[in-house]
Order: C-alpha cells, then structure tokens, then sequence
C-alpha cells in the first residue's frame, strides 16, 4: 500500500484543484491519500465528489494543516479525520483564516518598500480562491524575476519568519491545537518537525511535552529532512511513544515534490483511522483497499 499523508488544492496553497488532487493521486498508484490544506476543509468535498467518480482503489482521508505558534517558533499540526462541523474548531480555524488577508497586505508592502513592485492584485491572482499565504507571494516573486523559486522566497532576505518582509499572523497555540482536535475527534500529527530550512524550530523538549498532552505521531519521511534527520526523529518518536508518518507535502507545481514520494507505514495508517472517532476515510467507487 502507497499512503501519502499531506497534501494541498487551490483551496489553500496548492495548485491543483481538489479534484485534480484526487484524479493526479489515483494515476500515481496511491491507495491513500490525505487532504490537508491549510487552516480549511473547503477542498474537501469536491475532492469527495471527484473520489465517487473513480474507479480505482484509492481511499481519501480528510484533514488539515493548521498554523501554530510555540515559544515564537512557528511550527504546523497536520489534524486528520476530525468532525469538521465542530463549533470549537471551526472558530479556530476562522480567526487564523481572517488573518491571512491583512497580514499578506502588510507583506506585500514590505516589498514594496524594499523596492519590490509586487501588488495585491497579482498576489489575490495567484491565490485564487485559496487561503492567501506566503506561498503565493513567493509565487508573485518568482513571477517578476526577484527569486528562481518558490523556495527561494523562504530566505532570510524575503519570506522566512523574522525576515525583511516578514508579517506576523495569528496561529494557534499547538496544546490548544491538540485539545481542540481532539474534542472534534481528529488526530494529531507535528508536520516536518525538523525543517531547519524554513527557520526555527521546535525542540525536542517541546514535542515531549506535546506528547505528553496528546499529541499522537510526528511527520519523519519529508523532503525536508535528510536521512540523519530521519533516523533521530525515528529515535525520538519511540522514546516518546510516538506515530511516525512520511508524506510528500505536495503542493502540484509550486513545489518540487511529487505525490507518494514519501509514504507512510500501512500499520501506522491503520492506528491513525482506529484513533479517530470525528470522521472517516472516504473509499472510492472502486473500493477502498484501506
């Protein structure tokens, strides 16, 4: 079994639609794969509907990546299979969502002042109907010619967090993240715990006690993470009783990552689904082999 845990639509960063997502995971051969845009569930029933158009195997697995913030380090809580209706978290959600908006604005006039002529107009262009974020504004420099890529952007010259055009939004304490996941029933995995790439980190200190109030799993196999990573996040996951997943973060063509280039164990998919009580994974028309 193939089982991608993170991915992202148009309803946040990515660009594939929904649809496209699920039609794109099927044709890569996956059993599994997870919707998980950002701070929104919006995708997901278009994914569904495009799901009961298959005839393959594949199984969605309903989900978020929600923004959190700990000790000033930002840090992101991938939540699967909650109820997304529940009144607590939906509240949650909204107020990092409606915070999107005016903090791109006050990136973008950053840029500006830096002498960058990046607009709102171009940036709203490329986000499209998604929830705006600082992939999108990369996107737009990429587009002027300011950076290469996407990830470029992520620098401490640009888009990283402390960095010259940076602006702060709101993000959710990740123990309240926890519990509010919870209480909707979801599971709760810290996504690419250790990407030194994109600025600060959490220390392990914190994911200790994360786990202590709940959290269920780490994200290990992740293209941010090099193989020495890997092993001591494996290490530490079994020291703390932890789930160990592995996904692509794929975002289709703003990133370089490709569905299922990393995996997560078919055992540990199984413990995640028997954990969650808020909602359950979606079989195709083909039958789910999940």
């Amino acid at each position: 079994m193939r089982i991608d845990l993170h991915t992202h639509s148009t309803a946040s960063d990515g660009t594939d639609t929904p649809a496209e997502l699920v039609r794109n995971a099927a044709a890569q051969g996956l059993d599994v794969v997870a919707l998980t845009d950002h701070d929104t569930t919006r995708g997901h029933a278009e994914a569904i509907a495009a799901l009961a158009e298959l005839s393959t195997g594949l199984t969605l697995v309903t989900g978020a990546e929600l923004s959190c913030r700990l000790d000033g380090v930002s840090m992101h809580m991938l939540a699967y299979l909650f109820d997304p209706e529940d009144a607590a978290l939906l509240a949650e959600r909204e107020l990092v969502r409606d915070d999107r908006v005016p903090r791109a604005k006050g990136m973008i006039a950053k840029l500006n002042d830096l002498g960058v002529p990046v607009t709102w107009e171009q940036v709203a262009r490329i986000a499209g109907d998604g929830s705006v974020g600082r992939p999108h504004i990369a996107s737009a420099l990429v587009d002027l010619g300011v950076v290469d890529t996407v990830s470029d952007a992520f620098t401490e010259n640009w888009l990283a967090d402390g960095a010259r055009a940076y602006v702060p939004k709101h993000e959710t304490d990740p123990f309240e993240a926890i519990r509010l996941v919870k209480a909707a029933g979801g599971v709760t995995v810290f996504a690419h715990p250790a990407a030194v790439k994109r600025g600060r980190t959490v220390p392990e200190t914190s994911i200790a006690k994360l786990a202590e109030a709940g959290l269920d799993g780490i994200e290990v196999d992740h293209m941010d993470h090099d193989p020495a990573t890997r092993d001591r996040l494996r290490a530490l996951a079994a020291d703390l009783g932890l789930l160990t997943t592995g996904s692509s973060d794929y975002h289709g063509s703003r990133k370089t990552c490709v569905l299922g280039e990393y995996t997560t164990d078919p055992e540990i998919y199984g413990e995640i689904t028997r954990r969650a009580t808020g909602a359950f994974p979606v079989p195709g028309a083909g039958g789910g082999r999940a």
